[in-house]
């Protein structure tokens, strides 16, 4: 039966160019972008995955910065266990030759105190952004991987262990004050517990007790951080703020959750800690001289009697010792980050791999599906204008 009320074959041939035109359009939307899922309406799942995966790749990338940083700063201690040890054995020459009678001994003490000095130089200096690996011996944590179980995600971490080689030579001075009740330093530790939920506790230093060299770490939650002063930093007027501003920006880049710290330098010299977390937090301050370290007897020997010099001989094996210790040490930590900055490098350029099997266009293919969906938009065309001129054979029934 014909109808010039309703032309079923022009309503076919409109809803297959429709159909045409909407897959045309897709494709030119893929070859635009380059993605065949560019937002979550084209494939909701594989979006989704591809979203989290882009996260994931962001977070790896951070982790990458916090390994060259943990690389700079082991390599610099590594180095500095090493010059320390070729110190310690070009000492130990010395120290050898001052056993026998027919030498003086007193221009080899010299020679021995100039050793020394260079030592304590190098120990002081050996720091990357304020840390020092090589005198104390604290823990210190690297970011170092992100593990995802599901939509849980914990940060993993490096621990280097610091290696004292300080070598003596200050006077212990009373830096902390306030709610931890005041600690003396050559390692003794002062303390203040944060309940969860709003308990509060404060830092207090006393910058006039610093010397160049010295050191202040503050563990939190079992993670430490550490600051060691610079010649510059006793220069400035007030040592103390800059300590108190260091440790709070890096207590804070741990992230633990509900921790607030506030410096105000109204008050100067202070850190006011709040725990709004829901977890209880034991805080733990260290101040370290300077010359409490592993090489602290270097300010013993003494080599211009028979005696001193046949005591030294029996010390600088013990000290040349504890420089390989603490070198094979930092070594053995530099080669796990250099490891895991290529894992964590290869697993984001697998990650981006990834990301471009789920969501990325197939070129060729688009461009295949282009040509022939234009073919067919064609024909469409021309099947519409046909199924469009049927009714008009109607007027030759009336003729």
């Amino acid at each position: 039966m014909s109808s010039i009320l309703t032309n079923t074959s022009a309503m076919v041939a409109l809803q297959t160019l429709k159909g045409i035109n909407a897959n045309l359009a897709k494709v030119q939307n893929e070859i635009s972008t380059g993605k065949s899922v560019a937002t979550a309406r084209d494939n909701a799942a594989y979006w989704g995955v591809a979203s989290t995966m882009r996260s994931d790749v962001q977070g790896f990338k951070a982790i990458t910065d916090s390994l060259g940083f943990g690389q700079s700063t082991v390599t610099i201690a590594r180095t500095a266990a090493e010059t320390v040890t070729d110190l310690l054995t070009e000492m130990k020459g010395r120290i050898v030759a001052a056993q026998q009678d027919n030498v003086d001994r007193d221009k080899i003490q010299a020679d021995v105190a100039r050793l020394r000095d260079q030592i304590t130089g190098i120990v002081r200096a050996a720091q990357f952004n304020g840390l020092n690996l090589v005198d104390n011996s604290d823990t210190v944590n690297f970011l170092s991987s992100l593990d995802r179980a599901g939509s849980t995600v914990t940060a993993s971490y490096i621990a280097v262990q610091g290696q004292d080689l300080s070598t003596g030579g200050y006077v212990a001075a009373a830096v902390l004050g306030g709610a931890t009740d005041g600690v003396s330093a050559n390692g003794d530790t002062a303390g203040f517990a944060l309940d969860n939920g709003g308990g509060t506790g404060t830092l207090e230093l006393d910058g006039s007790a610093f010397a160049a060299g010295d050191s202040l770490s503050v563990t939190i939650g079992g993670r430490t951080v550490s600051y060691t002063l610079t010649a510059a930093d006793i220069a400035s007027t007030s040592p103390g703020d800059i300590v108190a501003v260091a440790l709070k920006s890096r207590i804070e880049a741990l992230g633990i959750d509900g921790l607030v710290i506030d410096y105000d330098s109204g008050t100067p010299q202070t850190l006011a800690f709040t725990n709004g977390g829901t977890t209880d937090l034991a805080v733990s301050v260290q101040y370290r001289n300077a010359g409490s370290g592993g090489l602290a007897a270097l300010s013993t020997i003494d080599v211009s009697t028979q005696s001193g010099a046949q005591a030294a001989l029996g010390n600088i094996e013990t000290l040349i010792q504890t420089a390989i210790d603490a070198a094979a040490s930092f070594g053995s930590a530099q080669g796990r980050i250099d490891n895991q900055s290529k894992f964590v490098g290869a697993m984001i350029d697998q990650l981006n791999s990834g990301i471009g099997t789920l969501v990325d266009a197939n070129m060729e293919e688009a461009s295949a599906r282009l040509q022939a969906l234009q073919v067919q938009q064609q024909l469409g065309i021309q099947a519409l204008s046909i199924a469009n001129q049927a009714p008009q054979s109607i007027l030759a029934l009336f003729r």
